[in-house]
């Protein structure tokens, strides 16, 4: 990996982007375990508000996305990826202060959360167009695989982090670190010197849409991939984000076991990086999803509440898939 790392360093702004991607990741780690316990920890409250949290992040992300996908094709993709972590860490940061000097509310939470969803709605489909401007694209697999890889690195850290800032002081410290990680890495991408060759010209935003939709729908193995990859992340984030928090909700000892089946998640992945990274595939679409079919292993562990070390070993096994 690190001759590979070595190689594909030698095109501008690819040490950067891994860079960023690497300080952002050590804040999703910490996020999903600050944010929710940051919640329970309020008085009353419960997985409804658990609920009403998450959902707000959620519901701007879906309506906005497919404008964030326009926006992406006409502005300068690293601009509004560094732009949106800048100011999102503002808003990771208001909520950590909220819960730190102790006048936050599920309101106000899900207030920030919304602004926070409305970002990654332009954020995700900027991301994705930013390696593609940095590499050829016959290095795109293992520039991809890298970056997941680091990606993944961090949010192992960032997990373990999280589980012993919230076990020890409070999840609003917790949750002001990963404001920070987001505003370092806002400030790495904003910084990214990439060519404009991929900036089109177009009659305008609706009419991006239009012709979005009809590419589309007229390819039936997108919209079966789509379909149930909305399915997917449905269950899986709602495990990650209520469901797991809920099931270790000891305030003693719920942090840190959380984290942990949160760390052995992403270290299956870094493991399955690897594996991409060794391997390629004739037909890896096909290939990803027999293992999307079997990744579902850490979801009945934790639903039939097996022992602690089960549970890991499942999410390791899962990540990997």
């Amino acid at each position: 990996m690190l001759a590979q790392l070595k190689n594909l360093s030698s095109h501008e702004g690819f040490s950067m982007l891994v860079t960023a991607r690497l300080i952002s990741n050590v804040g999703n780690g910490l996020s999903p375990i600050a944010l929710a316990y940051g919640v329970l920890s309020l008085p009353g409250a419960d997985g409804s508000d658990l609920s009403i949290v998450m959902g707000a992040r959620y519901l701007p992300l879906i309506i906005f996305m497919l404008f964030g996908g326009v926006f992406a094709d006409r502005f300068q993709r690293n601009r509004i990826v560094g732009g949106s972590d800048i100011i999102g860490s503002a808003l990771v940061a208001v909520s950590a202060i909220s819960l730190i000097a102790g006048f936050s509310s599920i309101l106000l939470l899900a207030i920030m959360g919304a602004l926070f969803g409305f970002l990654n709605a332009l954020w995700w489909p900027a991301m994705s167009g930013v390696l593609p401007e940095i590499l050829p694209k016959e290095k795109l697999q293992e520039g991809n695989a890298i970056i997941g890889l680091m990606s993944n690195i961090g949010v192992v850290f960032g997990t373990l982090l999280g589980g012993v800032i919230v076990t020890l002081t409070s999840p609003g410290w917790a949750l002001l670190i990963d404001g920070l990680t987001f505003f370092i890495a806002g400030i790495i991408v904003w910084n990214l010197k990439l060519d404009a060759k991929s900036r089109i010209e177009s009659p305008g935003i609706l009419d991006d849409l239009r012709v979005g939709w009809r590419e589309f729908i007229s390819r039936s193995w997108l919209v079966t991939m789509v379909i149930a990859f909305a399915f997917i992340n449905m269950a899986f984030d709602s495990m990650i984000t209520i469901l797991g928090p809920l099931n270790f909700s000891d305030p003693e000892t719920g942090p840190r076991d959380w984290s942990y089946n949160l760390a052995g998640l992403t270290i299956g992945m870094m493991i399955g990086g690897i594996i991409v990274l060794k391997f390629k595939f004739k037909h890896p679409l096909f290939v990803s999803m027999i293992l999307v079919a079997i990744s579902g292993v850490w979801d009945f562990a934790l639903a039939f509440d097996l022992s602690l070390a089960i549970s890991i070993a499942a999410g390791i096994f899962s990540g990997i898939a």
